[in-house]
């Protein structure tokens, strides 16, 4: 395949891989800031280090190491949000987009590693071109004797083993380059980004949460989750039923009653999630929801990202919506407190900024009737309250990790409905939660 890349195992050649970028990005420099010397312009080291050319080779390289990368690219983006640089924001985007697929020959030594020289006998046939990739894994489509349809997911090789030195490294050339802000924390987010990679390089524990979910799903006709082949599936490979179904960014042409159904249902889904399951998948990539128009189901992908949600803070988060429910702002503040939001040396100024925008984000829960996703203000006010944030930046506190990722979830569902135009009564799906409490 043209756009094959090999994964580089090893820690030595993971690390070379960021060695030889380091040297790439230097050359650009001493090229471009000798062009911009002799043209009269002077050196400027930071627009010299930040020049597109190199934004891009270090995404693209970056990619190429796939999940470490990826997942601070995740976490850096879900955090910090308008505090960041363009360009590092335009970098962190890059790395979210899909990597190049393994080689065959990789592949295949991958395949017998885990399955053993026989693999081929485990299926009438195994396509080896993968119709999906993500940061950690590939996935292919199987056949068993009698026809079934299986989705093989198969880790990338190297991940499990050099998660700590690929993180550290990733981290080091970021803070190199200048691309982190000074004033973030970036100890909470490496240290999550270490456990999260660990934790999603292991597909037994994913089928453990995959299976957790169909449970608890069981009596829902809305959605659908996949049944998982164990003697198919190993640490790194992860076995489970083939469902055709759309990715929901591509059901626009859709009624849009329909469209808005099925951005009400991930909300609703999401609800269940925070304060009935207390498990939550975190991950809202548009590619981990899939949608059948003849049964008007929901069918659900990825759960390596699922957290565990705490009583305690489930209660704090059902506090913090009750209370930006009622535009009490008494309430968002004390609900913001426990869930480990301020610090006693923050300023009132920042908190009251903090506050606004917990109270945006729960504009739809005040909001009687539908709420128009597409056509409200509530991504710019969003925006507009996160650059007055980063006015504040020497007051900028690293929230509890486990807020960050409940904040992903919920934000991409809010991008989602946008983008299916819905209009959805999300009062209405809260009340009955807020009323079994």
């Amino acid at each position: 395949m043209a756009n094959e890349r090999a994964v580089p195992t090893s820690r030595f050649s993971r690390f070379a891989k960021l060695g030889s970028l380091a040297t790439s990005v230097a050359s650009n420099m001493l090229f471009e800031g000798a062009k911009s010397t002799l043209s009269g312009k002077g050196w400027d080291n930071k627009s010299l280090l930040l020049q597109p050319k190199n934004i891009k080779n270090l995404a693209t390289e970056l990619s190429h190491l796939r999940g470490a990368a990826m997942k601070l690219g995740q976490l850096l983006s879900m955090d910090a949000g308008d505090l960041l640089s363009p360009e590092l924001a335009q970098l962190l985007a890059l790395l979210r987009s899909d990597a190049n697929p393994m080689p065959h020959k990789q592949l295949i030594t991958v395949l017998k590693e885990q399955w053993g020289d026989d693999w081929l006998s485990r299926f009438s046939h195994i396509e080896l071109r993968p119709f999906a990739a993500a940061s950690i894994g590939q996935v292919h489509l199987a056949y068993h004797e009698n026809g079934e349809q299986l989705a093989v997911k198969i880790q990338y090789p190297g991940i499990a083993k050099s998660v700590v030195s690929d993180v550290d490294n990733v981290i080091s050339l970021l803070t190199l380059s200048r691309l982190l802000p000074k004033d973030l924390d970036i100890k909470p987010l490496v240290a999550e980004a270490k456990i999260q990679l660990l934790a999603e390089a292991d597909y037994h524990r994913e089928a453990q949460y995959l299976l957790r979910y169909k449970n608890a799903l069981a009596n829902n006709r809305h959605f659908i989750v996949p049944d998982v082949y164990k003697e198919h599936s190993t640490k790194q490979i992860l076995t489970m039923q083939y469902i055709e179904a759309q990715p929901i960014e591509g059901i626009t042409e859709l009624p849009k009653a329909e469209q808005s159904f099925v951005a009400q249902q991930l909300i609703a889904l999401f609800f269940k999630e925070m304060f009935e399951f207390r498990l939550i998948q975190t991950d809202p990539n548009f590619a981990n929801f899939h949608y059948q128009p003849a049964t008007q189901k929901i069918v659900l992908f990825d759960f390596g990202a699922t957290r565990e949600i705490s009583p305690q803070l489930s209660q704090a988060y059902l506090a913090l919506f009750k209370a930006g429910s009622e535009n009490n702002r008494d309430g968002v503040l004390n609900a913001a407190t426990q869930i480990g939001y301020f610090k006693d040396t923050l300023r009132d100024s920042y908190k009251d900024n903090v506050i606004e925008l917990f109270l945006m984000a729960c504009e739809p829960l005040r909001h009687d009737g539908d709420f128009d996703f597409k056509n409200s203000q509530l991504a710019s006010n969003i925006k507009d309250a996160g650059l007055q944030l980063s006015a504040q930046a020497q007051q900028w506190h690293t929230p509890p990790v486990d807020a960050l990722f409940i904040h992903r979830k919920l934000a991409g569902l809010y991008l989602i409905a946008a983008r299916l135009e819905a209009k959805i009564d999300v009062r209405a799906l809260f009340m009955p939660i807020l009323l079994k409490t």
